[in-house]
């Protein structure tokens, strides 16, 4: 995940931040030194603000994971909606999209780079499989292991692996352009990328063409859930429509269903938390007697058709990725990421409170690709401003750390492999180990409450605790990269 960033940036050490925010906003960056090289800044520097951002999802990932049970707001909307937990994904597609333009843009041929992104992304599909497939139970059940018949097939990173072929390969044999290459006009970035944006208008088409057009028949499932009274049983969910939008008759769920295999898909959806099913809604709590019979069915949030409209954010990220490649002044930059930025925010607003298309993750709707681009694109430019202009860089040290380890911390923190290890030694039960010690007397009981108690565990046993972690790993130079 965690990219090479090639790009020479005006050195902050020797310059007062208020003096260059006054001076720099409108100046080109390091073009004395392109023309008359010095030592100190011949070797490319990394964008620090793009390590911060991905450091901050990656720590968003962790906190939402481990404190979205008792904090719902900040874990998964249960349909329609976007909480805290809904920016996490497409923040990741945003991230990688705009990484790609930057890691690609010194390969010396089109088959190196080609051959890169493969390797890469078999990396991705593998990790992903192994942490989300079912294989690995952590951080609570010390067991592995699982059965073909059940593997889940798509997670996390399978849809980064997928967003991220695609988009590499539409900007290794799209790119025209140079690095060096400045555009003098400020909309000439879209007519020099005009064929990657075609691509996504025919994306978005074909999605939207398949959501609104698709027939959904009726469908069965199984329930395999083994503390529900009705496990072994099997349903029939009315649906025989098109069109619609809702949990049991989307064209997402079909088109997973049909492809991936009912057994295959995740078996336990947000909308488990949603009103019609639960009487504690938005917590997780026992469905209603008369709860619909969708609700004990498996959805997958990472799903085929949704991963198709997850490439719209990674498309986006790109371009932001080629707006820090060819415009060179800090002032250029920032105009047009906040300018699209809003934009996007206001078309996704309007759509959703319209009710012409609802924000809604698990569907990855038009107006929640757009909301969350124009989000990701505030919060980086944001960051850009703070660091990379102003020089503000080391209140966000931890974040940058663990933005050049994310691998490693979304492998050990937010997958739970490392609180797994040492879950699996205790002492005369497996409730008894040193993290539910460390949870239960150092945090619960010391605030009195299990919802503060376990939201500061995840921030500082975690998210701090991973991010000192990362930061003595930069100082060995040793990275976790795909």
């Amino acid at each position: 995940m965690a990219m090479s960033q090639d790009l020479h940036l005006r050195s902050h050490a020797d310059e007062d931040p208020s003096h260059q925010l006054q001076n720099s906003l409108a100046e080109p960056i390091a073009e004395d030194h392109r023309k008359h090289p010095s030592p100190a800044v011949q070797k490319a520097k990394r964008v620090a603000s793009l390590d911060i951002f991905r450091g901050l999802t990656v720590a968003l990932m962790v906190l939402v994971d481990g404190a979205g049970g008792e904090w719902p707001v900040i874990g998964h909307a249960p349909w329609d909606g976007c909480n805290l937990a809904d920016f996490v994904m497409p923040f990741f597609l945003f991230i990688v999209g705009m990484a790609i333009p930057l890691s690609l843009k010194r390969m010396p041929s089109r088959a190196m780079a080609v051959r890169r992104v493969g390797i890469r992304t078999l990396k991705l599909l593998f990790w992903g499989l192994l942490l989300q497939g079912g294989y690995s139970h952590a951080p609570d059940d010390l067991s592995y292991g699982v059965d073909m018949k059940r593997i889940r097939w798509c997670g996390i990173l399978q849809r980064i692996a997928l967003t991220y072929l695609v988009v590499a390969l539409m900007e290794i044999f799209t790119k025209r352009a140079r690095p060096e290459d400045q555009l003098p006009v400020r909309f000439s970035i879209f007519r020099l990328y005009y064929l990657q944006w075609l691509l996504g208008v025919c994306i978005l088409v074909i999605y939207l063409s398949l959501i609104y057009g698709m027939y959904v028949p009726d469908w069965e499932f199984r329930v395999h859930y083994t503390d529900s009274p009705d496990f072994g049983k099997v349903f029939t969910v009315a649906c025989g429509t098109r069109g619609k939008l809702d949990q049991p008759c989307n064209a997402v769920g079909y088109v997973d269903r049909q492809v991936l295999g009912i057994n295959h898909m995740y078996q336990h959806p947000a909308w488990h938390r949603s009103k019609a099913c639960t009487e504690n809604s938005p917590h997780e709590g026992p469905f209603k007697k008369d709860a619909p019979l969708w609700c004990q069915a498996p959805f997958e949030p990472e799903g085929l058709l949704s991963s198709f409209s997850a490439i719209l954010s990674t498309i986006i990220g790109v371009h932001f990725g080629h707006v820090l490649v060819h415009l060179k002044a800090h002032l250029d930059r920032l105009k047009h990421w906040v300018g699209m930025g809003l934009a996007f925010l206001f078309i996704g607003f309007i759509l959703h409170f319209t009710n012409a298309i609802p924000l809604n993750k698990q569907l990855y709707s038009f107006s929640y690709v757009c909301v969350t681009a124009g989000a990701a694109a505030i919060v980086f430019s944001t960051f850009y401003f703070l660091v990379d202009i102003v020089g503000i860089r080391s209140f966000f040290l931890p974040f940058e750390w663990i933005g050049m380890n994310a691998m490693l911390v979304y492998v050990m923190a937010a997958a739970g492999i490392f609180e797994g290890f040492f879950n699996g030694w205790f002492y005369e039960s497996s409730n008894n180990t040193l993290v539910y010690w460390v949870r239960k007397h150092i945090f619960i009981k010391l605030w009195h409450s299990t919802r503060v108690g376990i939201l500061l565990y995840v921030i500082f046993a975690q998210i701090l605790f991973w991010a000192i972690v990362a930061g003595a790993l930069h100082g060995l130079g040793i990275y976790w990269k795909l």
